[in-house]
């Protein structure tokens, strides 16, 4: 494995291997030292050409816990906003030599046309409405951490699956990883092509809860949006919004997940946000190791 563009590109023992990895490197988070010279002289890009909070600031932290040098390179403010091409900032990563690019970009497939130009590894930090791989890799972790196990889990993932790069990347390997997801929306939030998916689709949230393990909440992505999907928040909320309520109906080991920002009020409600059972921060902190492990694996830690 040389890049890491799809979720759909990982066989199972590839996905095991790498959440095997993050498991082994989370137990350094609990040291006094967090820091392995692993990756020591080895260059990391960060490559953001959309804003990310969480993700940039996972990889940094992965890489620097490995020891390497991190880039950061905004596109805003850069050259890029003066009209550089994809291929000519390619062009001069690799002359600056970098072992691993971490990209995101609005742009689907941007990742794949990356890898064409560069010698250094690719990771793909969400392309577009695209993929999203260290996402659904860190989730399959934080499930498997909480429930002990993938293969038969009942997960459905709920909102706004047109717009999100999480959903398509989760259910190509939760399904590679032996689990069944369902994903339940609003039809006009839904793919046209779902039904070429690896999945079930459902279009009733009440329906699905009690026969669920995992309940994976979207944000609604309203700045992907420039029509009305929906008639109002409010409407969304009380059919498709996981509150107290829902919870009480989802069997009693169910964890509740979120690739955040969470909008609470409206996929989510506050007491779910805040329950024992949501697991949106071991997801962040899960994050950093997943990422971790396959900057290891990519940039050959031996």
């Amino acid at each position: 494995m040389r890049h890491l563009l799809s979720a759909g590109d990982l066989s199972r023992d590839e996905a095991t291997l790498i959440l095997d990895t993050a498991g082994e490197l989370a137990q350094v988070g609990d040291r006094s030292v967090k820091k392995l010279p692993t990756l020591r002289g080895r260059t990391v890009v960060n490559l953001f050409y959309e804003d990310s909070t969480r993700t940039r600031t996972s990889f940094e932290l992965a890489a620097k816990r490995l020891s390497a040098d991190v880039i950061n390179f905004s596109a805003k403010g850069s050259s890029v906003s003066k009209g550089e091409s994809l291929k000519d900032t390619a062009l001069t990563l690799q002359a600056m030599g970098a072992d691993g690019v971490v990209i995101r970009h609005s742009a689907s497939g941007a990742p794949h046309r990356l890898a064409n130009w560069v010698d250094g590894s690719v990771l793909n930090a969400g392309d577009g409405t695209h993929e999203h791989p260290t996402q659904a890799l860190l989730d399959a972790f934080t499930m498997r951490e909480r429930l002990g196990r993938l293969e038969g889990l009942r997960v459905a993932v709920v909102g706004d699956i047109l717009h999100s790069r999480v959903a398509r990347s989760n259910v190509l390997l939760l399904t590679t990883l032996g689990a069944h997801v369902t994903l339940v929306a609003p039809p006009t939030l839904m793919p046209v092509s779902v039904h070429t998916w690896p999945c079930e689709v459902s279009y009733d949230l009440d329906e699905v809860l009690p026969k669920s393990d995992v309940v994976m909440m979207l944000r609604v992505q309203a700045e992907r949006m420039h029509d009305s999907f929906f008639p109002s928040v409010r409407e969304y909320s009380r059919n498709y919004g996981l509150d107290g309520e829902r919870l009480s109906r989802m069997p009693e080991e169910a964890i509740v997940m979120h690739p955040g920002p969470m909008v609470r009020g409206m996929e989510i409600s506050a007491q779910v946000a805040d329950s024992p059972r949501c697991t949106v921060t071991e997801q962040v902190a899960n994050g950093v190791s997943l990422r971790m492990a396959v900057l290891y694996l990519l940039l050959g830690g031996s």
